[in-house]
């Protein structure tokens, strides 16, 4: 029999150290995906009814908030009802699902900030061009092409896991994030794919630091670059910090994880890439950006004159 025919339900082991404080994370990620979803979609929302936020930058942003809305979405709710639940399974086409949304989602993130990467070095370093090379019909491309071609290469990775025979049913994790460390056989084939497109994203790793270098000069031949460059680009370094040393636990964790790890520590070093930043991307943003904060400080307004 085909074993990946066999094995119906995945156990979540990571969930056997939070059984004495369940009920306190179930409040904390109740309060983390409210807040989420709050700060994300009132920047969405923000961006999308003031005409004036309708350029390439804000435009990105808001992409950024909607895969944020959209990774939280693939996590939350189930991490949720586990902690409420005495058995942690998941089914292996909804493990499969998990992966599949968890994973494009982080590979959505980083094509995203290599776009705002691109629009702050044309706007810096090319100004007169600025508004031929990231019109309207091309932002609108480029984001297209950011969600697709990641939700291509997920797409693949999850049709070649699905092809394994698996020898087990217990994720060492709170969520799945692969089946390939349960296959029997070889994993070769799969590991060769996973690492063409890790090395096709390390590729965008490599595009934002050499934008940023070229940013970084641009900034100190003059004032208005300089003032450019703090008001714009500091937030998307804050951002893509953040979103690198998050993905990098957990790729280190997953690839090279080791044993001796309490499993406290390892489930924190998991959930590092779906909390923070969903959380304080948004917010960075939120804060630092003009004209994303002072439009949503007069929506705020006129919320409470019309409350009173």
């Amino acid at each position: 029999m085909n074993k990946t025919a066999s094995v119906g339900l995945f156990f979540l082991t990571g969930f056997s150290v939070t059984v004495n404080y369940s009920i306190s994370l179930f409040f904390f990620t109740l309060l983390c995906f409210s807040l989420i979803l709050i700060v994300n979609i009132s920047i969405i929302l923000t961006i999308i009814l003031d005409s004036k936020l309708h350029k390439p930058m804000y435009t990105l942003i808001c992409s950024l908030c909607v895969n944020g809305v959209y990774g939280s979405v693939g996590f939350y709710p189930k991490f949720a009802s586990d902690l409420l639940s005495d058995v942690h399974v998941i089914s292996y086409a909804g493990c499969l699902l998990q992966c599949y949304i968890l994973y494009s989602y982080m590979m959505v993130h980083f094509s995203i900030l290599v776009l705002m990467a691109y629009d702050r070095y044309v706007a810096i370093c090319q100004p007169l061009q600025y508004h031929s090379l990231m019109s309207a019909q091309r932002t609108a491309v480029l984001l297209f092409l950011s969600w697709l071609v990641p939700l291509c290469c997920e797409g693949l990775l999850i049709i070649w896991s699905s092809t394994l025979k698996l020898c087990g049913s217990r994720v060492q994790k709170l969520y799945c994030g692969t089946v390939v460390e349960l296959a029997c056989g070889s994993t070769t084939a799969n590991e060769i794919v996973a690492l063409i497109v890790l090395t096709f994203y390390l590729c965008h790793g490599l595009c934002i630091v050499c934008s940023y270098i070229q940013l970084v000069k641009s900034a100190l031949t003059s004032r208005e670059s300089r003032m450019k460059f703090k008001q714009t680009c500091v937030p998307q370094l804050f951002c893509l910090f953040i979103a690198i040393t998050a993905s990098l636990f957990d790729l280190l964790h997953t690839r090279y994880g080791s044993v001796s790890l309490e499993q406290n520590v390892k489930n924190f070093i998991s959930l590092q890439f779906i909390i923070f930043p969903p959380i304080l991307s948004p917010v960075i943003y939120g804060l630092i950006l003009t004209g994303i904060r002072k439009r949503m400080v007069m929506n705020f307004i006129i919320i409470c004159r019309q409350k009173i």
